[in-house]
């Protein structure tokens, strides 16, 4: 039998090169999910090491026990929050600010944004105001906050808000004044106008900048957060934070910034895969 004879056959029979077609999306599936281990180990690395490193320094007695407790003594304040069913009251209380401010600062300067990344009249009108307004830092809003909405969860979130909306407000501005002019030139060309023009074409343009924006903005509501508990606050990570430090209990201060980073970085971890998405579906 001749060569081209014998591969057909092969293929007919279910011989060598039939198997091998199988078998390539198998492999490639193993090699995608060796990187992904790969990855998590060297993201695991250096936080091993700056573990290994805290309980070695807190053991060898350079700090006292008040400057640098162990992680063991920061594991023993964590179970007795979590045995007294405080821990959780804390992280639901803070999540919940985050989230709420977040999604609020976020929608708005998603419409600002838009607003004077489109309109030159817009801009020249408002955008000196904004920009001096993102210019005063966090801390400054709180007694005004105080005296316009008293201690409650208002002043707290109206904090968190600020925080949130001016990443989205200038990365979405910027982005849609540098948007390909012949591409809007096209749109318009197939009788696309206003909203229907941005919705269509200007924002699907822009979607890797506003992703880029927005997990800012997530970053600057947890950072706002601690700020926005300073508001006569009596629950949440950021009170948890400074009541520690009245009290003098410095392992519960590392608890509550040990437990600001990881919910932080889950939080814009979640953000991550949706922004994935998102770049797939319309970028």
């Amino acid at each position: 039998m001749s060569a081209p004879a014998s591969s057909a056959a092969a293929t007919r029979t279910g011989g060598t090169p039939a198997r091998g077609t199988l078998k390539a999306p198998a492999g490639r599936a193993g090699g995608w999910l060796d990187q992904r281990l790969a990855r998590l180990g060297l993201g695991l690395l250096v936080p091993v090491l700056l573990l290994a490193a805290w309980q070695l320094t807190s053991t060898a007695g350079v700090f006292s026990a008040v400057q640098l407790p162990s992680p063991g003594a920061v594991y023993n304040a964590a179970a007795d929050l979590v045995q007294r069913g405080q821990l959780g009251t804390h992280i639901a209380i803070s999540t919940q600010r985050v989230l709420t401010g977040f999604a609020i600062g976020s929608a708005l300067g998603l419409v600002l944004g838009a607003l004077l990344g489109l309109s030159r009249l817009a801009d020249a009108l408002l955008g000196p105001v904004i920009g001096a307004l993102r210019a005063v830092p966090s801390l400054a809003w709180v007694p005004l906050l105080i005296l316009w909405m008293k201690i409650g969860e208002d002043s707290k979130i109206t904090l968190i808000t600020i925080g949130a909306f001016f990443p989205v407000f200038t990365t979405v501005a910027l982005a849609l004044r540098h948007v390909d002019r012949n591409l809007v030139e096209a749109a318009r060309a197939f009788g696309l106008r206003g909203v229907k023009l941005l919705t269509t074409v200007q924002l699907p343009a822009v979607v890797p900048a506003v992703c880029s924006g927005l997990r800012l903005a997530l970053a600057q509501s947890w950072l706002f957060l601690v700020a926005a508990e300073l508001i006569a606050s009596s629950m949440g990570l950021g009170f948890l934070l400074m009541d520690s430090q009245n009290n003098g209990r410095t392992d519960r201060m590392f608890l509550a910034i040990i437990t600001l980073a990881v919910f932080g970085k889950a939080t814009d971890a979640l953000l991550g895969i949706a922004e994935k998405w998102a770049v797939k579906k319309w970028a």
